[in-house]
C-alpha cells in the first residue's frame, strides 16, 4: 500500500491546551485525512463485522445488526503519529465490551482488520472497560468515508493510526502480531504520552 498524505497546518496550543497535549504534538486545525492505500467505498448492504481468531465461535453483524446495538458518545483527544492532535472530538460508537460480551477466549492480543487490507495489533486489555469503540458517527453525522466510515476503530489513549479505518473485524491471538505500520517501522504499542512512535521508543 503507499502512504497517501494531505497537506495540513497546526497552530502552537495555548497553556489551557497544553495538559491535554503530548509531547511533540500541535493542535491541527480542521481533521487532517491521512490514510494507507485509497478510500474504501464498501456498500452498506455488503457491510460486515466480525469477531473472529482465538474464540469459542465467531460472531458477525451486519450493518443493520450493528447498528441496533447500544452505542455510546464518546468525546475525546485524538493524537496522530505525525504529531498533530485534535482536541474535544465527538463520536458516537458501540463499545468494544459490547461486542466481546459472551466471547470465549483465552487471547491477550487483537488484530484489527479493514477493507483495503490494512492491519493493527493491540492488547486485548485497551479495547475494553470503556477504552475502544468501533465509531459510525462523527460531529453528529456519519463517518465520512476519508475519515474511515461507515465505520473505524477508536482507541483515543494511543496514537491515531491504532483506531484503524474501515474496520471490519477483530481477531483475537496468543500473541502479538505486528500490523501493517508496526510491519514498517511503528512501535508495537504507540502510547502518545510516552512518544511510541517508532521501533525503540
Amino acid at each position: 500500500m503507499a502512504f497517501i498524505s494531505r497537506g495540513f497546518k497546526g497552530r502552537r496550543s495555548s497553556a489551557a491546551d497544553s495538559s491535554r497535549l503530548p509531547p511533540g504534538q500541535y493542535l491541527a486545525t480542521g481533521f487532517p485525512v491521512l490514510s494507507a492505500g485509497p478510500t474504501p467505498h464498501t456498500p452498506l448492504e455488503k457491510w460486515s463485522f466480525t469477531i473472529t481468531g482465538e474464540v469459542d465461535q465467531d460472531r458477525t453483524w451486519t450493518w443493520a445488526e450493528f447498528q441496533a446495538l447500544p452505542a455510546e458518545d464518546i468525546t475525546a483527544d485524538i493524537h496522530c503519529v505525525t504529531k498533530w492532535s485534535k482536541l474535544g472530538t465527538r463520536w458516537t460508537g458501540v463499545p468494544v465490551s459490547a461486542l466481546l460480551e459472551g466471547v470465549e477466549s483465552a487471547a491477550d492480543y487483537v488484530t484489527a482488520f479493514s477493507d483495503g487490507g490494512y492491519t493493527t495489533n493491540l492488547p486485548l486489555e485497551d479495547l475494553v472497560d470503556g477504552k475502544a469503540w468501533v465509531a459510525f458517527r462523527y460531529d453528529g453525522q456519519p463517518l465520512d468515508p476519508e475519515h474511515g466510515g461507515p465505520a473505524r476503530l477508536l482507541v483515543p489513549h494511543l496514537y491515531l493510526w491504532k483506531s484503524a479505518k474501515w474496520v471490519r473485524g477483530l481477531r483475537l491471538t496468543l500473541d502479538d502480531r505486528p500490523g501493517f505500520w508496526e510491519s514498517n517501522g511503528y512501535n508495537m504499542y504507540g502510547d502518545p504520552w510516552r512518544e511510541q512512535r517508532y521501533w525503540g521508543d
